[in-house]
């Protein structure tokens, strides 16, 4: 079986079997070329017999190239995946591999505040060239801040989709479904795009399409959201994806549990919730004062 054929099928698993992002498949297939070009295995058979100090011995190659930890442990869990992967092909026990990757810190979330977050939005959608296009960016960012969607979640909305209502059913990270409540504004913001779209809201085409018809691609809104954060200056950390990262800090600061915003983000885990619990001093100083009782 040749390496292209091998690479093939392990992508089109990850892309429709597992419904990844097309950057994570782009990743994982990278690392998986790399893995089949050190080792020269091609056929899944050789794959499936890969163990643990195999996999470390390809991670140490890497490594040497200065690959950070972030990095590495991405690297690794596609390598892990891969082999895991090769096994079914094989009929075998599908589980991966056992090797522990790099420790690493989560970073804390830079949530912009909320005047920023709308006047980011309402920022793109003055600026660009056309105006269903700064209706459509707008759009985008306020399903991210006003209703906690990940970019890929928004830029997957459908025709079908429409009109939105008061809830909207989403399909998250490994084919999670949660149910997310939308304000009016971010009802209203989209249903101003669709009707500002030249594009037909077909039932089956994506909801956001580019200048040109196609589905729109996450690194356009980046760059409106990166020329807006500019215009405003605001730092670089101001990205789409800080969007999210505001929603689950203001809901958590105005006083929502843990549980409740773990099933708006759609988290697996509490613990990936819990990354957002470190509120600013002065939200938690403004907090002790109206519930104290002596703070009068």
């Amino acid at each position: 079986m040749s390496k292209a054929a091998l690479l093939e099928a392990w992508g089109g698993h990850l892309r429709d079997g597992r419904r990844r992002s097309p950057h994570t498949v782009r990743a994982y297939v990278a690392a998986a070329d790399r893995l089949l070009s050190a080792t020269g295995l091609d056929d899944w058979t050789s794959l499936a017999a890969l163990d643990g100090p195999a996999l470390r011995r390809q991670l140490a190659l890497r490594r040497a190239e200065g690959l950070a930890n972030a990095s590495a442990a991405r690297e690794l869990s596609a390598l892990k995946g891969f082999v895991a992967f090769a096994r079914s092909q094989m009929g075998d026990d599908a589980s991966p591999p056992r090797l522990r990757g790099p420790r690493l810190k989560k970073g804390l979330p830079r949530p912009v505040t909320p005047d920023d977050a709308v006047n980011l939005a309402d920022l793109v959608a003055g600026s660009a060239a056309e105006e269903w296009i700064g209706s459509r960016d707008r759009a985008v960012l306020l399903l991210m801040y006003g209703a906690g969607l990940r970019i890929a979640e928004a830029l997957s909305l459908k025709g079908k989709d429409m009109p939105l209502g008061e809830t909207l059913t989403v399909t998250g990270k490994g084919s999670k479904q949660r149910v997310v409540p939308l304000l009016p504004i971010v009802r209203d913001g989209v249903a101003d795009y669709a009707a500002k779209s030249p594009w037909p809201l077909d039932a089956d085409a994506p909801l956001f399409r580019g200048a040109r018809g196609g589905p729109l691609g996450q690194g356009m809104v980046q760059k409106a959201m990166a020329r807006a954060r500019i215009a405003l200056g605001l730092p670089a950390t101001a990205t789409p994806h800080a969007l999210r990262h505001s929603f689950a800090t203001h809901l958590l600061g105005a006083g929502a549990d843990l549980r409740s915003l773990q099933e708006l983000l759609g988290h697996a885990s509490l613990g990936s919730t819990q990354i957002y619990t470190k509120v600013d001093a002065a939200t938690l100083l403004d907090t002790y004062r109206k519930a104290h009782p002596r703070s009068d």
